[in-house]
């Protein structure tokens, strides 16, 4: 295994202790009541439609239950010890007609529950994605997207089970064993509690497995999250991994993840099934001193055999319950190790925040102006140091400057995906961060490098950018980039369906689409961030030929280090460091000889190399 893979799960490894160290303070705490009550108020929309009708299935289904030992205890006292054949037959026919109630119960308890619980993960699991949907850029900065992908997918999932049965079979339970603990006692009160006295024992017992249990299944989600972020990167970079050989490394390394993955199931999995044995073992004890001692009682005629009989019934009904909520118990803590993971992503407020009374931004000119701005993206790691821009609307400006002079970075103050830490930005003199999100970028087309293609249609990738255009409205934006010639040659022309990131098409080919979807939404502002970059010069020079009329009227952005998509541009910025140090057009910036001079010059040495 290489040094930097080494080095990295080294990194992997102390992250993870970091997860288990913070996850001990949790442990260490009480059951979080006002975490299950959050849970809970996913209920309450359905506590009038279905739970009334829940309840009572759930109470019939029990109380009919519990009649039927006590049928068969005084069927043998009344009608077999003392012969009487219709009484008997009366008993069957009783017990028969509860087995019916029960059973219709039980099926509409089931039906109605599972229809609630899929209701209640269908709205969790919605109101998760809208949420992550508004957080903002720093969010996904600091996550892998395979961690995201687990929250929604299995977190969601492992409350499934609480939401269908779970709730409702605690209910039943402990109906159930209140029942039965009342019956009991009416029965013979000495018998009653020589028998159940063996319950605290038990509980005191599986109460010391609590945390373990909690931490084992909280380490499980940690470890299916490493591996699914390995799964999604892998996948994503399939290509770079291929050309650079490195698959027996990335498969080693995924099945040491997997095997770390399959560990820590297997140790929170054991300790679930330890709740069995002490079941089991408790029950055997109350078993013994139920016949020990009901025996006595019956020789000492204190207790007739039909009651003892109904005890024995009752007592094979009272563990049952108990190692269902034994069961249940381990469940709750995987669901509640599953909503704090849930509950942390709905607790992330957006970075970017809106006001709840913010106005709409109205339509704009395009005047964009940059106010002695500072932004850092960490602390210590300023990008941009006081930048003041003024810029009238239909202007072009050419951002230019070497990796990390921070390009992007304006562009992504502009459209508003981070707030400066000082300084403002303002569209047509209104700052941008008293509007809404919505009005500001919908007035804002932007064009990537890495241009994302979506799966499904031409059309419908190209329609992303104002969904209710309709087709011709589409075919012109594809026009106008000259993206409808190679459209037209593909299978099914707009029709073609284009795989995930759009894998079936070259990489000028996206950017095009990428290009004819920002020009459908019509904005008053265009950012091209490096737009250009994976087109051939030809492609390109017809673009260069569209923007002349496509950008008229509109403010633009535009990212690049081309010198024909820079040439043309009102005004050229050179930034370095995060500060501007020069500006001006393409002929004044050349006779200044700075710094944009400088990288026209090593442009045209490496295209001269290139050629030569």
């Amino acid at each position: 295994m290489s040094e930097n893979r080494q080095k990295q799960e080294l990194g992997q490894e102390q992250e993870q202790e970091r997860f288990i160290y913070k996850d001990d303070d949790v442990l260490e705490k009480p059951f979080d009541w006002a975490q299950a009550r959050r849970l809970g108020r996913y209920l309450k929309p359905y506590r009038r439609q279905l739970l009334p009708i829940v309840v009572v299935m759930t109470l019939l289904g029990t109380i009919t239950k519990l009649a039927v030992p006590f049928l068969i205890g005084y069927a043998i006292d009344e009608a077999i010890r003392k012969p009487n054949a219709g009484l008997l037959m009366g008993v069957v026919a009783a017990m028969a007609a509860l087995y019916a109630i029960q059973m219709a119960a039980n099926y509409f308890r089931i039906r109605f529950t599972n229809l609630i619980g899929q209701r209640v993960i269908y709205d969790l699991r919605d109101d998760l994605f809208s949420h992550i949907q508004k957080l903002s850029f720093r969010f996904f900065d600091k996550r892998p997207a395979g961690s995201v992908l687990v929250r929604i997918t299995n977190d969601v999932n492992a409350l499934q089970e609480l939401f269908t049965n779970g709730v409702v079979n605690v209910l039943i339970d402990l109906v159930q064993l209140s029942g039965i603990v009342v019956i009991l006692l009416c029965l013979n009160v000495k018998l009653g509690l020589a028998v159940i006295i063996t319950v605290p024992i038990m509980f005191l017992v599986s109460h010391t497995l609590r945390k373990r249990i909690r931490k084992a299944w909280q380490n499980v989600r940690f470890k299916q999250s490493r591996m699914n972020a390995h799964l999604n990167e892998c996948i994503q970079g399939i290509r770079v991994t291929q050309a650079f050989t490195q698959e027996q490394e990335n498969i080693q390394y995924f099945n040491d993840l997997n095997m770390s993955n399959r560990k820590s199931w297997n140790v929170a999995s054991g300790l679930n099934q330890t709740f069995g044995p002490i079941i089991e073992v408790t029950s055997a004890i109350g078993m013994f001193i139920l016949f020990y001692y009901g025996t006595n009682l019956v020789q000492g005629n204190e207790l007739s055999i039909g009651v003892l009989v109904m005890f024995a019934s009752y007592i094979g009904n009272f563990w049952e319950p108990i190692n269902r909520l034994g069961q249940m118990y381990a469940q709750v803590l995987v669901a509640m190790a599953s909503s704090e993971r849930i509950f942390e992503f709905m607790d992330e407020q957006p970075n970017v925040p809106e006001r709840p009374d913010a106005p709409e931004l109205p339509p704009v000119r395009g005047d964009v102006q940059f106010e002695d701005v500072v932004f850092e993206y960490e602390p210590g790691r300023t990008a941009l140091k006081g930048i003041s821009l003024d810029v009238k609307a239909g202007q072009s400006i050419a951002l230019v400057g070497h990796t990390g002079s921070g390009k992007s970075t304006i562009i992504n103050l502009l459209c508003r995906f981070y707030d400066p830490v000082s300084g403002t930005v303002r569209v047509d003199g209104t700052d941008i961060r008293e509007v809404t999100l919505q009005s500001l970028r919908s007035q804002v087309g932007i064009v990537l490098q890495d241009t994302f293609i979506f799966s499904g249609t031409i059309r419908d990738n190209i329609r992303y950018g104002r969904l209710n255009a309709s087709d011709a409205d589409v075919e012109l934006a594809a026009r106008a980039v000259h993206a409808h010639e190679f459209i037209e040659k593909l299978p099914k022309g707009y029709d073609t369906e284009v795989e995930e990131r759009g894998g079936m098409l070259s990489m000028g080919q996206r950017q095009l689409l990428s290009f004819a979807r920002a020009l459908l939404a019509d904005p008053r502002i265009l950012i091209l961030d490096e737009a250009t970059a994976s087109i051939d010069t030809e492609t390109e020079a017809k673009i260069q030929d569209a923007l002349q009329t496509l950008l008229a009227g509109r403010t633009s952005f535009m990212i690049a280090h081309r010198l024909s998509t820079i040439r043309g541009a009102d005004r050229i910025v050179v930034l370095d460091h995060g500060r501007i140090m020069e500006q001006g057009d393409h002929d004044e910036l050349m006779e200044h000889g700075g710094i944009y001079r400088g990288l026209i010059e090593a442009q045209y040495k490496f295209l001269a190399e290139q050629a030569g």
